[in-house]
């Protein structure tokens, strides 16, 4: 873990919890304070995707829309035709799940310098319910043309990734959970987009490796260390960016593992797994479990108790790394 700088309170029980999408406020901040380009748009959900934290330091540079995701897209689209470099965030739901064909027409058809933060992604959003639970946002980000698609594990990751976005030309879309997660990472631990990065290495050879995205990373280090208590080596990769997707670092990790688990907070149809799946059937075939939502919609629920309603915790997350270490060979 030293290599990537990660927490020394990663596993501790008082380690530090802060809600992923306040790194994307902070990062929006940091960004326009770089850059007097940088432009905030926000669906009457300021406070809830933290872009009040942009709007209050810049009011000139910000624009509130109201409940128009579909008209906000377009708006952005044209800022970005002026030389801006806008930012525009609501739940995940509804940007980019209600303003899709606006982000694949006006946006990554046109390759518009835009950038969107999904916040609220996963189930872990909880009380509110299936329908305000996106499941199913990566599939659809990841699948357009030209989209840049980042999950940050924490809200330092959130916030270097919002950075970094502002940095680069394209669109990108940045997926923000709701909740208070564990911090795993540090300011010093790097990042760059299309890199993926070990947070967990065992004592020995690697005999699986779990590969995992958003705050569900830390589930995926809390069963890798339980296992190597058990005999079972397991690494754990980062893959912070789903698209473009780390070939060389997927590939030579399953390589070195033999077999592979993946982590989500999402649909396994469509998602992180189903990247990671892709690169492997061509490059390296591989044994393989998936972790993530079987083909049903989210429903309402207290965080934790929905992630292992849905087969997302740190216990199904072993008994999948035992299931495909037993395959292994045959």
């Amino acid at each position: 873990m030293n290599d990537v700088k990660l927490n020394p309170k990663l596993f501790d029980t008082d380690v530090e919890q802060l809600p992923i999408r306040k790194g994307y406020g902070e990062g929006l901040l940091q960004a326009g304070k770089e850059d007097e380009r940088v432009v905030a748009l926000c669906a009457d959900l300021t406070g809830s995707t933290m872009t009040s934290i942009f709007s209050k330091v810049f009011p000139n540079r910000f624009v509130q829309m109201g409940i128009a995701e579909q008209s906000m897209a377009s708006v952005a689209s044209g800022m970005a035709a002026m030389g801006k470099i806008p930012f525009f965030a609501s739940y995940a739901m509804f940007s980019p799940g209600r303003n899709w064909e606006q982000i694949r027409t006006t946006i990554c058809y046109n390759d518009a310098n835009v950038k969107i933060g999904g916040a609220h992604a996963g189930v872990s959003v909880g009380p509110d319910g299936g329908t305000h639970q996106a499941i199913e946002d990566i599939a659809i980000t990841r699948v357009i043309p030209r989209m840049t698609v980042i999950v940050p594990c924490d809200a330092l990751e959130a916030k270097k990734a919002t950075i970094a976005a502002a940095k680069m030309i394209g669109p990108v879309y940045i997926r923000l959970a709701r909740e208070a997660t564990p911090i795993m990472t540090t300011e010093e631990t790097p990042f760059e987009i299309g890199k993926a990065q070990y947070f967990f290495r065992p004592k020995g050879d690697v005999q699986v490796a779990i590969i995992a995205i958003g705050a569900l990373v830390f589930n995926a280090i809390i069963a890798a260390k339980d296992l190597e208590a058990e005999g079972i080596n397991v690494a754990v990769m980062n893959l912070g960016t789903v698209k473009p997707i780390d070939q060389e670092a997927v590939i030579a990790c399953a390589k070195a593992a033999g077999a592979v688990v993946t982590v989500e907070e999402h649909q396994i149809a469509g998602g992180m797994g189903s990247a990671v799946a892709e690169v492997l059937a061509v490059h390296q075939p591989t044994p393989i479990e998936f972790i993530g939502v079987h083909d049903i919609f989210g429903q309402s629920g207290e965080p934790n108790q929905l992630i292992e309603h849905y087969g997302m915790g740190v216990s199904h997350i072993k008994d999948a790394v035992r299931k495909v270490f037993g395959r292994k060979g045959k």
